[in-house]
């Protein structure tokens, strides 16, 4: 469907905000995505950008409404997975399995079968089947040393449910290589690994005094604390010589030494 120019440019501008916020400000993203629907609720994009702000945001009837209605628009079914993924954010797993089993799922491309058997483990998670989805998730794709965009997401998924179903050296190793497939830090895999390690991630307060006219200034870091280890050094005390009375003390008597020696040369002026 065609619109006018402007009333074209002001979709596009509303689905351009829509993109920009939808992973650091889902509500955001979904007000402009409602926007861009009362002007255009008749685009497959538009309802496809509504479905996707409204899923960020976990308001997954009214995503699953909008990528229905994509769907029937466009007859295509690159939306099937997170279709599924809603119907478990409805707490309906049952309807999400039933649809990773349906011929849509032939239909998917590889990235889209990946993301099917994503959203199948996760549903047999959601029903205490902790095998069942380890076996799901299982597949050449999990096997494969090639690194594909699904790759982190996939071995995550692995580690995760091995650890849940209390098989935590075979977690480690798949959390570790989710890790190495994972560049871009779209997962916090290497977080989940240095917790199996027994590593903590603390506060460190630095505390900024200059004679007691500045404020004491936060400073976050990340402290890594093996177990059992000793405790960090405290940091050194500043060299004696560099306080500010040590400092004046020092001026002061290097003043002293050359008023002596200036007296000293002129009597020795006299003298002669």
């Amino acid at each position: 469907m065609s619109l006018p120019k402007g009333l074209a440019e002001d979709v596009a501008r509303n689905l351009v905000m829509v993109a920009r916020l939808i992973d650091e400000d889902p509500e955001g993203a979904y007000g402009y995505s409602r926007v861009a629907l009362r002007l255009a609720s008749r685009v497959a994009a538009v309802r496809e950008a509504a479905g996707f702000a409204a899923y960020a945001s976990q308001k997954y009837s009214e995503a699953l409404a909008e990528f229905r209605a994509a769907r029937r628009m466009t007859g295509n079914v690159d939306l099937w997975p997170v279709m599924a993924d809603c119907e478990r954010g409805l707490g309906r797993p049952e309807k999400a399995l039933d649809m990773a089993g349906a011929p849509e799922v032939q239909k998917l491309d590889k990235a889209g079968q990946v993301e099917m058997r994503l959203v199948a483990a996760g549903a047999r998670r959601d029903m205490d089947q902790l095998d069942a989805a380890i076996v799901t998730l299982q597949g050449p794709e999990l096997a494969s040393n090639s690194v594909q965009p699904w790759t982190p997401r996939l071995r995550y998924a692995y580690a995760d449910a091995l650890l849940a179903a209390g098989r935590e050296g075979e977690a480690r190793e798949w959390f570790a290589k989710a890790v190495e497939s994972d560049k871009d830090g779209s997962t916090d895999a290497s977080d989940r690994l240095a917790e199996l390690d027994g590593v903590e991630f603390v506060d460190a307060f630095d505390e900024n005094d200059n004679d007691g006219d500045s404020d004491v200034e936060s400073v976050t870091e990340a402290v890594v604390v093996a177990p059992e280890a000793a405790p960090a050094a405290e940091p050194a005390e500043p060299a004696k010589g560099d306080s500010d009375d040590d400092l004046r003390a020092l001026l002061e008597d290097e003043d002293q030494d050359e008023d002596e020696d200036s007296r000293d040369d002129d009597k020795d002026g006299v003298e002669g």
